[in-house]
């Protein structure tokens, strides 16, 4: 019943909608000096609060209830512009470009370099651009980087489809190689370079802009960026006056609402912007539960004409059940659940235990100041602090979760586990005896400090020169903690703290491991910008050095000085540069180039998790080039671009079974070195409108990533750079054949394409396709040893398909609208990441299934 009354009202809601009379604007805003085009302009309808802001490339797009009226244009550093607009007997209009003029009384825009995006037709890189429209519109439960999913050399997937558990890689290369910045400050983890999009779900309710820079990207400062960077821009004083009030449904009791105030820019010169969401049910896979909350807060103010103050404070405190084990696709098959077959769960009491989950909150909060030192040089700093505390939970003792024969805790092969029985067993064993199973918490809490700070300034009338400093210190405590003794009096720890041996834990207590990692960071990096007529050029360097160090509290005494290690350096350098032509007004041209060295991440420094230094890990060397080509017609844009970057040095590390100078029998870990890959291809994104109802939008992206080199009889070493020696007293040696196996774990070959009608002034449909090819499964390269081994498993190729409604009204005096979304209408079972298996065939490789079909419904008024 209650699903027929919701379907009454949406249908009343959009049938009278209908009735109500509305247009579309669009146009591009571009400085009337120069013709570039201006993001995060204010575009307002006057005597309302309907606004919108320009995009990356100056693009807006803006709903109109009456058919005529004036739109006002602002921005920081410019003049206000009021353009009228008349929609009789049209659905859309549009302006075309239209040119502001600067404002030399005004605080000049700074935004742009402070937060390092890309300028269209002047930036030398390859550059895509998601709009907040876009986003608020698209999005519905899908994870946040799904939204760039038809982004060329983008492959995103839900990983073991959790609530945040999205993985996002770029041109071949995983997340810790694709560096994601929210304001121009850097989010990836600082110990192993990873982004967890739980930590940052309440993002879509306040990006601005999101921009995705292919290859080298704008950047100034040492990032982990082979593959690519995201800049995440959030509202700030830009926001017009006003709010929303937001609420979404979706399959298997998906539920999110919230709301968003921002006051605009006030007579006083404050500003503020809050934003609070809540997000519960279940995504696709079975029992991944969902609780989460978002917040955000932005308060600003501009103090005279030169300087502005802006403090971000935001995060999302969540727990989400997980699928963390891959299953044979054999396993799927059998299962009564299909691909929604999740075997991390079980019941106690009659209740849920996901006995994989995770649970995280971590609040950053930036303090911002820009200030404008004279008619050519500003200061853009940033100070910023993030505290993370949490972490995934697992199980500790004897393992009872096994699956087909040997489910002997589980109703059937792949059925829950049943804890009661597990608890029974415990219970059993008395007041005196450790309970044989218990589940317990990793965790990983830290601290992160930084401070980014930019100088801009002429040199002449064509030259500016950008310079500044970065500074980063981290540190995350690493342990687990017992959460449940599953009906236990105690849980006995044998080995993993050597002041305690044999220590008796209880809920709460840590064992197994205790360690901190310590890394801090410090970067000098400078660009020079050269703009002149039809050419645009920039050259910039960076030098960084990464710090580390480890302490142990389990796995060395007290009194052990090994206990702590001392801080281990790598200094790092990196250089690019690259040239925009303007070939015309509608054609361009650009070329860049580059080389940058990263430090090994923590794991590789620190080796078998105890205080091993590597004193043999060096830096990984990147060198990549791109050439590309655009088009800006009225109706129709494109962009063109090739690369090829060159990945050297890449870090491993393999134990081994060594004697020792003594003749003893020791495990010893090598460092492998002079393994390379190589990821080149083409990529085509494009956006068409043949009339003023229809935007038809698409791209191509070709990879070819493979492993460049074999390594044969290459001496190991260990971290101390001793040679390892064999049984019979000579140094080993090792054989990798890698040599044309192609890089797992991202789609080679993806092409899009998508439209998006006008059916009516107020209603808009969309209907999007996304096929992924050329897919091949994840591996170790350390494992492939032996010559003649076959490439690695090749996934079936798949297409998704996806549809959307976007309806406009008016309700009660405010503008509200509905979004409809259904993803994967027809069901489409793919796989969506896997691990290579015994022969590299599909019977023996562990997959994870995409989501089938999903769907959204949700509604928005303004105000």
């Amino acid at each position: 019943m209650k699903k027929i009354t919701s379907s009454i009202t949406l249908v009343f809601l959009l049938f009278t909608a209908f009735m109500q009379a509305q247009g579309t604007i669009r146009g591009t805003v571009v400085d009337g000096e120069n013709g570039t085009p201006l993001p995060g302009v204010n575009v307002v309808v006057e005597g309302t609060t309907n606004g919108v802001s320009t995009d990356f490339d100056g693009v807006f797009e803006i709903q109109v209830v009456d058919n005529a009226g004036s739109l006002r244009l602002s921005y920081v550093g410019f003049k206000p512009s009021v353009i009228a607009f008349d929609l009789s007997g049209k659905k859309v209009v549009d302006l075309g470009k239209v040119q502001l003029e600067m404002d030399s009384d005004a605080l000049d825009e700074v935004i742009v370099k402070a937060y390092s995006l890309a300028i269209d037709r002047k930036t030398p890189v390859a550059v895509s651009t998601i709009k907040a429209e876009t986003i608020q519109n698209e999005l519905g439960s899908q994870e946040f980087p799904e939204i760039l999913k038809t982004t060329p050399g983008v492959y995103v997937t839900r990983g073991g489809g959790g609530f945040g558990d999205a993985e996002l890689r770029i041109r071949g290369f995983n997340s810790e190689n694709v560096a994601v910045m929210i304001n121009g400050i850097p989010v990836n983890d600082m110990e192993n370079g990873r982004v967890y999009w739980s930590n940052w779900a309440g993002l879509s309710d306040v990006t601005s802009s999101m921009q995705v820079q292919r290859g080298l990207g704008a950047a100034m400062i040492g990032l982990p960026s082979i593959g690519g960077t995201v800049n995440i821009v959030t509202k700030s004083t830009d926001i017009t006056k006003g709010g929303n009030v937001s609420m979404t449904t979706g399959n298997d009791g998906y539920t999110k609402y919230g709301f968003t105030l921002s006051t605009g820019l006030l007579d006083n010169d404050w500003a503020a912007t809050v934003s609070l969401s809540r997000t519960t049910g279940e995504q696709f896979v079975d029992k991944t539960t969902i609780d989460a909350y978002s917040y955000f807060l932005n308060i600003a103010k501009k103090i005279g004409e030169n300087h502005e103050l802006s403090f971000t404070a935001f995060g999302a405190p969540q727990r989400h059940g997980q699928r963390q084990n891959r299953l044979l696709i054999n396993d799927y098959r059998k299962s009564e659940r299909g691909i929604r077959l999740n075997t991390d769960y079980g019941y106690k009491n009659g209740q849920l235990v996901n006995y994989e989950d995770n649970f995280y909150h971590k609040p950053q909060m930036s303090l911002n100041h820009y200030w404008t030192i004279n008619e050519i040089s500003s200061l853009t700093t940033s100070v910023y602090y993030s505290i993370g505390t949490g972490g995934g939970g697992g199980t500790a003792g004897t393992n009872k979760f096994g699956i087909r024969d040997q489910a002997l805790y589980r109703e059937g092969a792949y059925g829950p586990v049943n804890f009661d029985q597990i608890v029974a067993e415990n219970q059993a064993l008395g007041n005196a005896t450790s309970a044989e199973t218990i589940l317990r918490a990793s965790r990983n809490n830290h601290r992160w400090y930084g401070a980014l700070s930019t100088y801009n300034t002429e040199l002449s009338e064509y030259i500016d020169l950008s310079a500044g400093v970065d500074v980063r210190i981290y540190k995350g405590d690493h342990f687990q903690e017992v959460t449940d003794l599953l009906g236990g009096a105690f849980y006995v720890d044998e080995s993993g703290d050597v002041n305690n041996l044999n220590k008796v834990v209880r809920v709460g207590d840590k064992f197994s491991y205790y360690d901190s990692g310590y890394t801090n960071w410090a970067g000098l990096f400078a660009q020079a910008e050269y703009n002149k007529d039809a050419i645009s050029a920039v050259l910039s360097v960076a030098g960084n050095t990464t710090y580390y160090k480890r302490k142990d509290y389990f796995s060395y005494l007290d009194s052990d000085p090994e206990q702590e290690t001392d801080w281990i350096n790598f200094p790092a350098f990196s250089t690019k540069g690259g040239v925009n032509y303007r070939l015309d007004e509608v054609n361009n041209v650009f070329a860049n180039i580059g080389y940058f060295e990263r430090a090994p991440f923590a794991n590789a420094v620190f080796l078998n998790n105890l205080n091993d230094v590597n004193s043999e890990a060096v830096n990984q060397k990147i060198f990549s080039a791109e050439l590309g080509y655009g088009f800006r017609g009225d109706n129709f844009r494109a962009d063109v671009n090739v690369y090829r970057t060159k990945w050297m040095d890449r870090t491993f590390t393999r134990s081994f079974n060594g004697t020792d100078i003594n003749g003893n029998e020791v495990i010893q870990t090598a460092n492998i070195l002079g393994v390379d890959a190589l990821h080149q291809g083409a990529e085509l994104e494009f956006q068409y409108r043949p009339i003023e109802t229809l935007t038809i939008t698409g791209m191509v992206s070709l990879g070819d990533w493979t492993w460049s080199n074999n390594l044969q009889d290459q001496p190991l070493n260990d971290e101390n750079g001793n040679a390892i020696l064999d049984q019979d007293g000579e140094q080993r040696t090792v054989d990798l054949y890698l040599e044309d196996v192609k890089v797992g774990n991202s789609a080679q070959t993806t092409f899009a394409i998508g439209a998006d009608y006008a059916v009516l002034a107020s209603t808009t449909v969309r209907a999007s396709f996304n096929y992924a090819g050329d897919y091949y499964a994840d591996f170790d390269p350390t494992g492939r040893q032996v010559e003649g081994l076959p490439q690695t498993w090749k996934m079936p190729d798949y297409g998704v398909f996806d549809l959307g409604l976007t309806h406009r009204f008016n309700f009660g005096g405010f503008n509200a609208q509905i979004n409809a979304n259904v993803f994967n209408v027809l069901g489409t079972e793919y796989i969506s990441d896997a691990q290579d298996g015994d022969g590299s065939v599909a019977e023996t490789a562990l997959v994870y299934y995409g989501p089938g079909r999903t769907y959204t419904i949700g509604a928005t008024i303004n105000f």
